[in-house]
């Protein structure tokens, strides 16, 4: 990863407080209507570290930074940021803060080096053509300098974007959804510009649905639904540890009939059966593998077994008692 990350940039930014959290949201609360979007949501975030907010479409992820950024108030609690409060300091906060929204909100019409100026103008970046030069680099898009953005696949804007939010220098970036829709290799340098923030001692926040994601990037994370806390904040191996157990995955020449026996076994949480296929979530720390072979094999014979570690989906599926929402 380049070290030009941040290089070149002189944007003059407020005074930060110097102990206060990147974010504290307090009771935080947004209605539309009869809609309550977000549910007296109340979470810190420390100043470098890469925070995710996990949820389904419609949990409230989005909502939630629209308040943190100014774009929405809040119908009821508070929200800091660096200390500042988003009501009163809106206008510090925005100097503070880089942000990359679900939708890029590029100009279409206009070249990646005219979108990246015009950000440059807003936030009166010094050494501005230098600084656009470092970033277009930095995201390999500047052999396209001068191509509209309509010209560009999903991946290519999803990258500017990025390229534009870190412009001004930002302490604190918001990332809604960064790998939405993008290809793979898109999707795995996208992740290492995030993981260079941190390095950098930046503060992320990233929402996300993709769970590999989170795993891949986030120090902690939250789970979200209907705008409320699922889960406290924890590490994404934490919550595996508390919530997930193990799973062993059994493949049989035949069903068996014996779930029920199965379900009766110390230390077994969940059996789910498919066909000849089993799924068993033990609970952790819990070595009740021998006894499930041993029940399994006395009515048909193995034809493959897998012991792993739970994935954040099946964690989440086990706290909503949803899968991931679409």
């Amino acid at each position: 990863m380049s070290s030009k990350i941040l290089e070149s940039a002189s944007v003059a930014t407020p005074a930060l407080p110097s102990t206060a959290p990147a974010i504290e949201m307090i009771d935080l609360c947004k209605t539309f209507g009869t809609l309550r979007a977000v549910d007296h949501l109340t979470l810190t975030i420390q100043r470098g570290e890469i925070f995710g907010l996990l949820g389904p479409n419609g949990s409230g992820k989005t909502t939630t930074l629209d308040m943190l950024s100014g774009l929405s108030n809040p119908t009821s609690g508070e929200v800091r940021v660096m200390g500042y409060d988003i009501r009163r300091d809106a206008q510090s906060v925005r100097q503070l803060l880089g942000a990359v929204p679900q939708e890029t909100a590029l100009y279409e019409e206009l070249s990646a080096w005219a979108n990246m100026n015009f950000h440059a103008n807003l936030f009166a970046v010094a050494h501005k053509k230098e600084r656009i030069t470092t970033m277009l680099e930095l995201v390999q898009l500047l052999d396209r300098k001068d191509s509209p953005v309509r010209t560009f696949s999903g991946g290519m804007k999803r990258r500017l974007a990025l390229a534009r939010a870190l412009l001004h220098d930002p302490q604190l970036i918001y990332l809604d959804e960064p790998t939405l829709g993008v290809d793979v290799q898109s999707r795995r340098a996208i992740w290492d510009y995030i993981r260079s923030l941190r390095d950098q001692g930046k503060t992320v926040l990233l929402t996300t649905n993709y769970l590999e994601e989170a795993q891949a990037l986030c120090e902690r994370m939250a789970i979200i639904d209907h705008g409320k806390l699922v889960v406290a904040v924890d590490t994404p191996a934490h919550l595996k540890q508390i919530y997930g157990g193990g799973v062993v995955e059994l493949a049989t020449v035949s069903p068996i009939t014996a779930v029920e026996a199965l379900r009766s076994l110390p230390g077994v949480k969940e059996v789910k059966q498919e066909g000849a296929r089993l799924t068993i979530t033990t609970e952790e720390n819990h070595n009740v593998v021998p006894q499930i072979i041993n029940l399994v094999s006395q009515e048909s014979t193995l034809s493959d077994i897998t012991v792993r570690e739970p994935t954040l989906d099946e964690i989440f599926l086990r706290l909503t008692g949803m899968a991931l929402r679409d």
